[in-house]
């Protein structure tokens, strides 16, 4: 019986997706990240750029529109982190997992050529090498050996250990194609070690070593150029230093003062070189940075070092090779560059990452790139680009150039920029964009939706009943005013729908602009609101993805964390619509707040309160100020309460209300959990603590209710017709603990649910040998939370669910000062068949609509999981009450049907969260998940019970009502005739 009534039940659980359903009410956006290395195919029919970025993946774009055409994801530990890449050909060679695992891939398909496995040992750099005119091999110099590998197929032809590697830091490989290997390596401020390696037997023909005390470092210092002739640059003293690998054995000093030439102060200069075929010797022409803005082409040529050309205004250069010519790139400021201010340089940050922070911005945002004969430094002519970037934009930060020659024999170039805010720009002459990519929404951190502005008509009503002031004759006219507008929009409408019926509907264009943005009838558009890790703000439509604006903050640095806060919706026309962004720095913890528009991204004209201590809590209060924007209260590290808006009416109303303000605040570090109420003067008092100890277990989560969601139900209907009643305390937390003991045996999770007013433990509970990484969802009277089985090796769900019990203590309100009898918690264990990413619950305008778990899979697909399903009451042995209440019989097994999988085969690579918001109708729920890529979808837990079907047959019901009408009016012609015939007779 109990298999009749589970197998009449689950059709009704299944909400699969019809083919021409697809794409209609969702999209996909899919990234790649910030870009780590790039290669730009050296001719004009190129189709393709290949990519590996910091998100540890490795893509092809199509050149000509920035699609993806194809992408290997990685792990997103720091395993799966791309060390290097190397083209050849039609193969991409990386290093990947510090230098343990080496892959070729074909660059037409994606397809994996071959993958092998090398010895541990900290990876330092990677380059091919060529023998006899062709490119063979590729060697990987780690910090105790050399390896060296055939390109064909990966395997090891050598490995060799060097020498002296305990104090000799080795850091660069070079090679020409004449059978050797030079490996260099440094004792820092003493010498350095040049070992020649044999290509065939990895037999060390020469081993020299070279006085050098002055230098401490390879990287960015020192470069190859011309016939392995060794350039380093000495800070102290203002000179060159060049060295021949295979003739000299000492460094020969050449001073800048001789060719004009002088570093800024407290710059640290770079040197670039480039060899643009590995079976040859490298340029005898190389970049000397001296300034963030200054850089010279210089030439070292038998003996000589001579000066080509010097660069002024100059924010990146890049070299570029196609057949026999070699061009320069150099991207020039149109206007003065400014110095940017130091505040982004924190204690973290890498030499590369301060050079970044030292250079300079470009007052109008105008950039020029142009090209430059590497053998004389001449500007080649006509070959300039000229783009500009937004006035709140991102400096250029990389710059990758693609060379061809045309059929008159003259160079022609393409260009990809990737700014600060990791945007890639793909330019070609005389500067027109041919596609950018967004890349930084592959790290979204924050997310909100807001509700359209009303349209012109949808204004006028709501301000069609003037002040009592414009008199009864202004009103009226007010009045017929609006509803002319009304006519005139309606009529429009019908033009539109009229016109558009002629067309086919691949012609017709919706197109969406910040213009003709508008709520909809159903609310089913909405302004996503993105906040990303670089500090980039997106505002992005919902039903199309469509990015409408975009903002860069910056004074954001890496590794901030935000939180963002609506604090005035749409709904209170005319004011603008008010969103306030909390930025907290990770390393000084200090915070900034911005205010901003979230339908137009401007930035607000009300000015936010300067915080000048960190902050520890956030709390957005239901009061309103007299703009109907809520209050935001800010609670520092001196447990001070900082108001925003703070008006006279807001600190009025906070002195009324302030005996029923409560906060809480988490210490993971020392396991506490502290909870204060405001007093009447916007003083702190501490209420209640917590302590978890924390050398048994850490504090991993501290999750509460979500502030919009509405609860329709107070209780369950039982079957014997009574009821019982949920436990809906709105101060609820759930805190979950992970044991600081890592072995299987002893590791356990713990859940507590704590009130936050008085800090009272309505219950707790143990999972022993379980662990992380634990997600929860808390809703309404239930916690749902999965973690890892370590004895039974398997994933489990458990839910918790809390209630009064027949009767309810108070009906009207509630109060957690008021409660005396702990509530009834019911607990109940199942197990999932997979891992699981992101976890979220639906939710309505309402609260009408059934609950589902929105469940983010490893595979990138996202579960719609029925709560009913994770029901602790689930019997074990069906009942005629549990029959009554169709109470699904338990079963420890939660399948995974692929018919419950909202987005069929749009796969979410990397998944880190799930967002949900109400529409206004009631049956559907607004879905945004994000990762790595970013899908947006609509979910219907309880089916469209508010909405007809798209099939709905419209022609058959109006021709029967048009039928009915017709025969009524008929009959009652004929009744007339008939009534009347009979009063003659």
């Amino acid at each position: 019986m109990a298999a009749v009534l589970w197998a009449l039940l689950l059709p009704l659980l299944v909400a699969a997706v019809y083919e021409d359903q697809v794409g209609k009410f969702d999209w996909r956006q899919q990234y790649v990240g910030k870009l780590k290395f790039a290669s730009l195919e050296a001719s004009q029919g190129s189709k393709k750029l290949i990519v590996a970025t910091e998100k540890n993946v490795v893509a092809a774009l199509n050149s000509r529109s920035g699609e993806i055409l194809w992408r290997h994801v990685d792990k997103g530990t720091p395993e799966g982190a791309i060390d290097a890449m190397l083209i050849h050909g039609q193969d991409a060679i990386t290093v990947s997992n510090g230098g343990r695992i080496l892959r070729s891939w074909e660059t037409n398909i994606g397809g994996l050529n071959w993958e092998m496995s090398l010895d541990t040992g900290s990876f330092q750099v990677a380059c091919l090498v060529g023998l006899q005119d062709a490119v063979k091999y590729v060697a990987v110099l780690k910090k105790a050996a050399i390896s060296l590998h055939y390109l064909s197929n990966g395997h090891q032809k050598w490995v060799e250990h060097l020498p002296e590697s305990e104090s000799t830091q080795y850091q660069l490989l070079y090679s020409r194609g004449t059978g050797v290997i030079h490996v260099l390596g440094i004792v820092p401020q003493s010498h350095l070690n040049v070992l020649t390696f044999s290509v065939e037997d990895g037999e060390i023909t020469k081993q020299i070593r070279v006085a050098a005390p002055w230098l401490k470092s390879l990287n960015g210092v020192c470069g190859v150029v011309g016939e392995a002739v060794l350039v380093c640059m000495d800070m102290d003293t203002h000179s060159l230093y060049v060295c021949s690998l295979e003739t000299e054995q000492e460094m020969k000093q050449i001073p800048l003062q001789s060719l004009d030439l002088e570093f800024a102060d407290g710059f640290q200069p770079r040197i670039l070189a480039t060899q643009p075929n590995v079976i040859s010797a490298s340029r005898t022409q190389f970049f000397l940075q001296l300034s963030p803005s200054q850089f010279s082409l210089l030439q070292y040529k038998h003996g000589l070092l001579s000066h080509l050309r010097d660069f002024q205004q100059a924010a990146l250069v890049s070299f570029a090779t196609t057949g026999e010519k070699t061009v320069a790139a150099v991207l020039t400021c149109r206007s003065e560059l400014k110095p940017t201010s130091s505040d982004g340089l924190h204690a973290g940050s890498t030499l590369e990452d301060s050079r970044k922070q030292e250079s300079l911005t470009c007052s109008n945002q105008t950039y020029n790139i142009n090209l430059y004969l590497v053998e004389t430094g001449q500007r080649l002519l006509d070959t300039t680009i000229t783009f500009n970037l937004e006035q709140s934009g991102a400096k250029p930060q990389q710059l990758y150039i693609q060379v061809f020659l045309k059929k008159d024999d003259s160079v022609g170039y393409r260009a990809l920029v990737q700014t600060e805010d990791h945007m890639l720009m793909f330019l070609q002459q005389p500067g027109k964009v041919v596609w950018s990519r967004e890349e930084s929404l592959a790290e979204v951190v924050s997310l909100e939706m807001v509700d359209l502005p009303l349209t012109g008509a949808q204004a006028e009503l709501e301000g069609e009943f003037g002040k009592k002031a414009d008199g009864l004759l202004g009103m009226f006219l007010k009045r017929l005013s609006s509803q002319l507008i009304l006519l005139q929009a309606w009529t429009a409408h019908l033009w539109k729908m009229f016109y558009d019926a002629r067309k086919p509907r691949s012609q017709i264009k919706n197109e969406i602009n910040i213009d003709n943005l508008a709520r909809d009838e159903f609310n089913l558009q909405k302004m996503m609101v993105m906040v990303t890790a670089s500090g980039k703000l997106f505002g992005i439509e919902s039903s199309s993805g469509t990015i409408l604006w975009k903002q860069y903050l910056r004074n954001v640095r890496l590794g901030s964390s935000f939180k963002l806060m609506v604090q005035r919706t749409t709904a209170h026309f005319p004011h603008p619509p008010q969103c306030t962004l909390l930025v907290k720095d990770k390393e000084t913890k200090m915070s900034f707040l911005y205010v901003f528009n979230p339908i137009f991204g401007k930035r607000s004209q009300v000015a936010p309160p300067v915080l000048k201590r960190p902050i520890l809590q956030t709390l957005l209060l239901p009061i309103i100020d007299q703009d109907y924007a809520k209050v935001l209260l800010l609670i520092d590290d001196e447990y001070k309460v900082t108001a925003f808006p703070a008006t006279k009416n807001v600190l009025r109303q906070l002195e009324e209300i302030a005996h029923s303000i409560f906060f809480y605040l988490v210490d993971a570090e020392q396991g506490k959990l502290s909870g204060f109420r405001l007093k009447k003067d916007l003083t702190t008092e501490a209420s209640w603590e917590v302590i978890i100890p924390t050398e048994v277990q850490r504090i991993v989560t501290v999750k509460g209710k979500r502030s919009n969601e509405h609860v329709h139900s107070q209780g369950r209907v039982m079957g014997d017709r009574s009821v019982l009643y949920k436990s809906l305390n709105p101060n609820l937390l759930a805190v979950v603990t992970e044991s600081t003991d890592t072995h299987h045996e002893r590791t356990f999770i713990g859940i507590y649910l704590i009130d936050g007013v008085t800090g009272r433990i309505i219950h707790s509970s143990v999972q022993k040998k379980a662990k992380g990484p634990v997600h929860i969802v808390h809703s309404e009277n239930w916690v749902v939370y999965q973690y890892w089985n370590t004895k039974a090796r398997r994933n489990e769900f458990t839910v918790l669910e809390l209630y009064e019990g027949t009767e309810q203590y108070n009906a009207t309100a509630f109060s957690s000062l008021d409660r005396p009898i702990l509530p009834q918690v019911l607990q109940q264990s199942y197990i999932f068949p997979s891992a699981i990413s992101a976890m979220e619950a639906t939710i309505t305008e309402r609260g009408i609509t059934s609950r589902h778990l929105l469940i983010g899979l490893p595979s990138g697909a996202i579960l719609s999981l029925p709560k009913a399903l994770l029901d602790p009451r689930r019997p074990e042995i069906p009942t005629e009450q549990s029959r009554e209440e169709n109470l699904i019989p338990y079963s420890p097994d939660v399948q995974i049907h692929a018919e419950r999988f909202i987005n069929y085969n749009q796969t979410i690579s990397r998944m880190r969260g799930i967002y949900t918001a109400p529409s206004g109708l009631e049956s559907t729920c607004l879905v945004v998940a994000y990762g790595l890529d970013i899908y947006q979808t609509r979910v219907y837990p309880s089916k469209q019970f508010d909405v007809l079907k798209d099939d709905y047959d419209y022609v058959l019901i109006s021709s029967v009502l048009f039928g009915l009408v017709f025969a009524t009016m008929i009959t009652k012609r004929l009744a007339q005739v008939k009534l009347l015939n009979r009063a003659w007779r």
